[in-house]
């Protein structure tokens, strides 16, 4: 039996995501807005939840319906059999995505909705199950979209992001999934290319690299998901499917990972640690200036400071100088850098091959691409006619 199925993603990687989605066997795929639609039988959604790495939280639709008012919503969602999909003993919190000029209060639709469940679990079976806003067992998602109400269950409670290896952070840390959509962007060949992450931070984007070049899944840390709880969950077929997911392999080439400071390799070594990536990622404490490229040709990833970390002059200087490291040290690589701050982007002096537009968290950022070539761009095509 098939079901229809809403990934959810950061903006700017829905692509991705519904690359991987198609990959893993699903069907109907479309693009939405930070989401794919699809449709699957349980068994994909246990595989996609164990194994994507660009999305955030898979939502099984229930229910959809045209509502004009929040008396209509609550009937509506007084029909659905709730009681069929969990047991009364489960605590439960609703999550609104509201947009909708008729629907202004999102909070006021939670409560329509949670009031809704509770009754019919009342009436259906004498007993309230209890909200948690916490740490629920069941996550109710109401999206309501003009008039349009979709009613879905969140399959996987945690996000998908908290893979369960970073037990430390780093300032201004990337989130999992941005950082493995930055390296999917990216196009990295770990077959025949190196990666180095030169500013890693906490080592999120190393640790993503390298889980994807062993064929790790997010999945492997040992977390549970929501849909634990749900009453037709089906414990042997999720052990057969997680059964049947590739086995990790060799890595041909390490992944590469430095930083300035001190505090942050600390944190990176306990997380890489965590993720068992020991012997996989090679971490050294060195200024990006003093670097030298560790094979002859690869892959650069990196999310620099920016203002909210430095001055104005400060960053400026520091792209400066990262774009004349690429230049000096690393021909033959492709740099990609993320950043929120377009006006020290300028400062780096290389010319960018691809533009993509990313959020990380609440900030605006671009996602640049530099081939580093010998010389300048321009003498590369020119021709002396004597």
């Amino acid at each position: 039996m098939n079901f229809k199925f809403v990934a959810t993603t950061l903006y700017g990687l829905e692509n991705i995501l519904k690359d991987e989605i198609e990959a893993a066997g699903a069907e109907n795929s479309r693009l939405l807005n930070r989401a794919v639609e699809f449709s699957g039988s349980l068994a994909l959604m246990y595989k996609l939840n164990l194994s994507l790495r660009t999305a955030l939280r898979i939502l099984m639709h229930v229910k959809s319906f045209i509502v004009n008012n929040e008396d209509q919503l609550y009937h509506e969602v007084l029909k659905i059999e709730w009681e069929t999909w969990f047991d009364g003993h489960h605590s439960f919190a609703v999550t609104p995505v509201v947009n909708s000029p008729g629907f202004r209060h999102s909070r006021y639709i939670a409560q329509k909705v949670k009031d809704a469940i509770a009754d019919r679990f009342r009436k259906a079976t004498g007993n309230r199950p209890s909200v948690n806003l916490k740490n629920p067992d069941v996550i109710v998602n109401i999206h309501i979209d003009d008039r349009k109400a979709d009613i879905s269950l969140d399959s996987s409670g945690t996000p998908l992001f908290k893979r369960g290896y970073r037990t430390a952070t780093h300032q201004a840390a990337l989130n999992e999934v941005l950082a493995a959509g930055l390296i999917k962007l990216a196009g990295w060949d770990y077959k025949n290319n190196c990666l180095y992450d030169p500013m890693c931070g906490s080592g999120t984007i190393a640790i993503e690299a390298a889980m994807m070049a062993s064929n790790i899944f997010p999945g492997s840390f040992g977390r549970s998901y929501a849909f634990f709880n749900w009453k037709h969950f089906d414990e042997n077929l999720f052990v057969a499917v997680k059964n049947r997911l590739p086995s990790p392999n060799d890595m041909k080439y390490p992944v590469y990972a430095s930083d300035i400071s001190a505090d942050a390799l600390i944190k990176a070594k306990a997380n890489i640690g965590n993720a068992g990536l020991q012997d996989k990622i090679k971490l050294s404490k060195i200024d990006f200036q003093a670097s030298s490229s560790p094979e002859k040709r690869g892959v650069i990833i990196m999310n620099p400071p920016y203002g909210e970390r430095l001055s104005d002059q400060n960053t400026n200087q520091l792209y400066k100088q990262i774009g004349d490291t690429l230049k000096n040290k690393y021909t033959g690589f492709e740099a990609w850098i993320i950043s929120p701050n377009a006006d020290a982007m300028k400062c780096i002096g290389l010319h960018p091959e691809k533009k993509i537009q990313l959020m990380n968290g609440e900030l605006k950022c671009r996602y640049q691409k530099f081939t580093i070539f010998e010389g300048s761009r321009k003498s590369r095509y020119k021709t002396d006619y004597k």
